[in-house]
């Protein structure tokens, strides 16, 4: 079908949706009619979104694209603390189902046109009436465009029970927003040519409905539960006191090991003889980072570092934990790590062999100098 647009129409009325929450920042976000889930795809990007989730009578087609939806490896290895939660629906737009009631954003691309008119005003019904979003943002086609369409004969697609023009699709519009309680803001997306937009209009035309400000969401609504959910995710995040934790020894132990190699590295070239000594001999080296005074120490296989040695080398452990206290809450039970007596030191294997052949518990305190300590910042 020509004319052909760039992007795509599909991809326009896309990137108009994507638009409009980057600009408006919604946080529960649901499309009707959801079908390849390629607006989700889109969208579960967009940090803001805390719920997004999709609707489609066709299940089959939603259990061939759910995994898409699922987690990336990115998601995993450096998580942060933004919340999303996906979830796919069954269902039809002309039923009730309670679990979508009162999101900042319902969105319906090309969906309405497919319905007969009587479905049309349970759709309304369901929508405006009873899911009650702050903002719904639907699109259908403009009939008057069709004519640029060579040879073409009746409706854009088979299976579509009606297509409006512009002066009809307002008029709707408009009685919905009477009838339940919104504002409506018309436009589209796929330009006509030059010289024809005011005639024509778009190919796609799309009305923005917003509920009018003092208008409350019913709380005498009756709960229906008419969805069938086939699929649920929600993706890491450092909210999540686990995915903490597991972030931040991961980080600690990668920079412990760091700092243990630059330390036994230094006293090597400083002290040759005393590094290769046997076992039972205590020896230690000062080191300067970010300007502190700091000391590890050894004893037998294993070497100390100080955490607030830690605290201050890595910006990333103090943006995790808040606090040198926390820090230490975070960590102090975790098997990975393990720890001096007093607890202010992590106890690294100086050399490769497997940390359970002793007991780094017999380790006297590593002893950094007191000239070293920070603060424990609030």
């Amino acid at each position: 079908m020509s004319p052909l647009f760039t992007p795509s129409l599909h991809g326009q009325r896309h990137d108009f949706v994507v638009d409009f929450v980057r600009r408006n920042n919604p946080k529960k976000v649901v499309d009707l009619g959801c079908a390849e889930c390629n607006l989700l795809q889109k969208l579960r990007f967009h940090s803001q979104i805390e719920l997004l989730v999709g609707v489609d009578i066709n299940g089959a087609k939603l259990r061939k694209k759910m995994h898409g939806l699922a987690p990336i490896s990115t998601n995993y290895l450096q998580p942060t603390y933004d919340q999303l939660c996906v979830q796919l629906y069954q269902g039809s737009v002309t039923q009730k189902d309670a679990r979508l009631r009162g999101f900042d954003l319902v969105t319906s691309i090309e969906l309405i046109e497919h319905l007969p008119l009587d479905d049309l005003d349970r759709f309304s019904e369901v929508v405006f009436g009873y899911m009650a979003p702050q903002t719904v943002i639907i699109s259908t086609p403009n009939s008057e465009f069709n004519r640029l369409f060579p040879g073409m004969s009746g409706f854009r697609h088979s299976d579509h029970k009606f297509e409006w023009t512009r002066v009809a699709f307002q008029s709707w519009s408009l009685n919905v927003c009477s009838e339940f309680g919104y504002e409506a803001e018309f436009t589209g997306v796929g330009q006509a040519p030059p010289g024809q937009e005011e005639g024509i209009g778009f190919c796609t035309q799309i009305g923005v409905f917003r509920r009018r400000g003092g208008l409350m969401l019913g709380d005498n609504a009756e709960d229906h539960f008419s969805y069938t959910l086939l699929y649920s995710v929600t993706y890491p995040s450092l909210r999540d006191q686990n995915i903490l934790r597991k972030t931040l020894v991961s980080e600690l132990l990668y920079w412990a090991e760091k700092m243990k190699n630059k330390w036994l590295d230094k006293l090597t070239e400083e002290n040759p003889v005393e590094k290769d000594k046997p076992g039972g001999e205590e020896y230690g080296e000062i080191f300067w980072t970010n300007g502190h005074e700091s000391q590890c120490h050894t004893l037998h296989r294993y070497v100390s570092v100080p955490l607030h040695l830690l605290w201050n080398c890595c910006p990333k452990l103090r943006e995790l934990s808040g606090s040198l206290g926390n820090l230490s809450q975070l960590i102090i039970d975790d098997p990975q790590i393990q720890m001096n007596r007093s607890r202010s030191a992590v106890i690294i294997c100086s050399l490769e062999h497997d940390l359970e052949d002793e007991d780094p518990n017999h380790l006297t305190d590593s002893g950094y100098a007191e000239s070293s300590h920070v603060e424990e910042e609030n």
